[in-house]
């Protein structure tokens, strides 16, 4: 007699709530709101967002606007869709629910990040990260668009080290999860609190490259000021939350270090 395999049960939808925290706006005030909804297996926070979209109907059968999330890619490269969810600062798009809720009736909270001004609902005003960069010049200077050759060759050991800063995708994880970064609106204090981990290890992967060390002291100088890497309390905490694993206090030790040398220089030479 031959033994015949039962063919595998397909995995069933689950009902998982989700706990938003929800406003309308930067000093506004918020409130919770929970809905259910049928979760398939694989299913992300993302896609249970479209589905409360689709039908934003809380458990108590009231009907009300649909829930605003920021997102882009959704592959964990744009860093758009950043929240706190559970309570830990995360990439939306990347969390499954199979692992956040793996059970019938499980919940799930979903905050918006508290660093940043509330656009709407789950969506936060990241322009502040932005303009911190655009101190810290984290770009490549080139003049003009005409050919300048071949770059600069680098040690492979040097293109693995600027590989991995280059994967930071300005999601604000780190920043969110940083005791010494923020909130602030008032754009006289911005100028003074501090940059965060992401714009420093930017400032790093910058000065590493060959062409972009013309803007070194630069960055060195703003590094130096009000906000600067001096402000870092060394909590580590952004180095944790990071969802590219980036070497985030080794980026911070390394620019205390220039910037050290770069001051020191300074005074000696008066330039």
């Amino acid at each position: 007699m031959i033994a015949t395999q039962e063919p595998a049960k397909k995995p069933q939808p689950r009902t998982v709530r989700f706990r938003i925290k929800r406003s309308d706006g930067h000093g506004k005030p918020s409130r919770w709101e929970s809905f259910d909804v049928k979760v398939d297996p694989g299913a992300n926070v993302i896609s249970c967002l479209q589905s409360i979209a689709a039908k934003p109907v809380t458990i108590e059968g009231k009907r009300t606007t649909p829930v605003v999330w920021d997102s882009g890619c959704l592959e964990e490269v744009c860093g758009a869709c950043t929240m706190v969810i559970n309570g830990q600062v995360r990439q939306s798009c990347s969390c499954l629910i199979d692992d956040y809720a793996p059970n019938e009736g499980d919940e799930i909270s979903l905050e918006p990040m508290s660093k940043f001004p509330v656009v709407r609902d789950l969506w936060v005003d990241r322009q502040r990260l932005f303009n911190d960069l655009r101190k810290v010049k984290a770009w490549v200077p080139v003049d003009g668009t005409y050919n300048l050759g071949a770059g600069p060759r680098e040690s492979r050991e040097a293109q693995q080290t600027r590989y991995k800063l280059s994967e930071c995708m300005s999601c604000g994880c780190c920043l969110e999860a940083c005791p010494q970064y923020t909130l602030e609106t008032d754009e006289e204090a911005l100028e003074k609190t501090f940059v965060g981990a992401a714009v420093i290890s930017q400032a790093r992967y910058f000065n590493l490259h060959e062409t972009g060390k013309q803007l070194e002291k630069q960055r060195l100088d703003a590094l130096s000021g009000p906000g600067g890497v001096q402000e870092c309390g060394n909590a580590q905490n952004c180095v944790a939350v990071c969802p590219k694993e980036i070497p985030l206090t080794e980026s911070i030790a390394s620019m205390g270090r220039a910037v050290t040398f770069h001051k020191i220089k300074q005074f000696f030479s008066g330039k």
